[in-house]
């Protein structure tokens, strides 16, 4: 068969796959399978070497007409499917029928969420300011910076996460405090929440990621007085009530002396329910007056100021504030037990 004979059999293939081609797909595998570099437009021009030059320059120019026809065909396939697919969307909002009721369900805020916002105002109010802090850390901000070197038996008290390069997932938000002092310096009120992780086992009332509301006040003449002035302020106004709290002493190598401040349970009243363990009380907010050698390691002389410092469990907050009775809840992603908590 000759190259004339070739090309007008190749056109009509050509012009048959391209009709029967309905997607852009479709049409951009005809355009390789006759214009790429193995095509079969290309392989013409193969067949040409036998040819004379006369014969050469005649059909040159006609396999170049047809490179043309195809590309042109080829593009005009493709706008020709584009419409198809604009068309098919125009009928289809035609056939909408804009007066069907809409779905009536809203999203919700998470309740840690909720609470979080709120005790931003209440400390707001009362002076302090609200800063972000990062969640991975170095050694010296998460311990050495708190007065826990290294081998200090205190850091068997939380499981860390630590990762490759010798950072650490914050297992609290007082890794945040060190940052704070040599930004700030004194006097200063501040709080700063965030999310912490401890490689522990979950129950009703642990989770192994957390949310925490760190906040420090430091100046001359603060007290244990002033503490428990701010704590039982904040708690009155998250639960619109007076708080029945309790102090026990704790050990916190950055605190001196250092407290467990208990909150009576919410969600049994005080009697006793699996959240609480069954003794009441739900530890909320390690806390203590700031140890010297934190103060003095964020720039600020311990002889001229000093401080307090507590840990909020945003996570437990929330869970006596809502009455949720299994922490788990909150971060199990699910929209059943969520979608209780109206946006505000």
């Amino acid at each position: 068969m000759g190259i004339r004979e070739n090309i007008s059999e190749l056109r009509l293939q050509f012009e048959t796959e391209l009709a029967a081609a309905h997607d852009s797909d479709s049409v951009e595998k005809i355009r390789i399978a006759y214009l790429g570099k193995k095509g079969s437009v290309t392989e013409l021009l193969k067949g040409m070497k036998d040819l004379t030059n006369e014969e050469k320059k005649e059909f040159g120019q006609t396999i170049n007409v047809l490179k043309r026809e195809v590309d042109e065909k080829i593009t005009a396939r493709i706008e020709a499917i584009r419409k198809e697919e604009e068309d098919k969307l125009v009928n289809s909002a035609e056939r909408y029928d804009v007066t069907l009721p809409a779905d009536t369900a809203f999203g919700s805020y998470h309740p840690i969420t909720l609470v979080q916002r709120e005790l931003e105002e209440i400390f707001a109010s009362m002076g302090f300011i609200v800063e972000d802090f990062k969640e991975i850390v170095s050694d010296y901000e998460c311990f050495e910076a708190l007065n826990i070197p290294k081998h200090h038996p205190a850091r068997d008290m939380q499981d860390t996460y630590y990762l490759d390069n010798g950072q650490l997932l914050k297992t609290h938000t007082s890794a945040a405090q060190n940052y704070l002092m040599r930004k700030y310096g004194a006097p200063l009120r501040a709080i700063f929440p965030g999310r912490c992780f401890r490689n522990e086992s979950t129950d009703a009332s642990h989770e192994n990621t957390f949310f925490q509301m760190e906040g420090i006040m430091i100046d001359k003449d603060i007290s244990i007085s002033n503490l428990i002035y701010f704590m039982k302020t904040m708690l009155s106004e998250v639960f619109k009530q007076d708080v029945k709290v309790r102090l026990r002493p704790g050990f916190f190598p950055f605190v001196e002396p250092g407290f467990e401040l208990d909150i009576s349970c919410h969600i049994c009243g005080g009697k006793g329910c699996s959240t609480c363990h069954g003794s009441g009380w739900i530890e909320l907010c390690p806390c203590g007056m700031i140890h010297p050698n934190v103060l003095t390691a964020g720039g600020i002389d311990p002889e001229e100021y000093t401080g307090f410092a507590f840990g909020l469990g945003l996570t437990r907050l929330a869970m006596m504030r809502y009455g949720v009775k299994d922490i788990r809840d909150l971060n199990s992603g699910s929209l059943k037990a969520l979608s209780q908590f109206n946006h505000e």
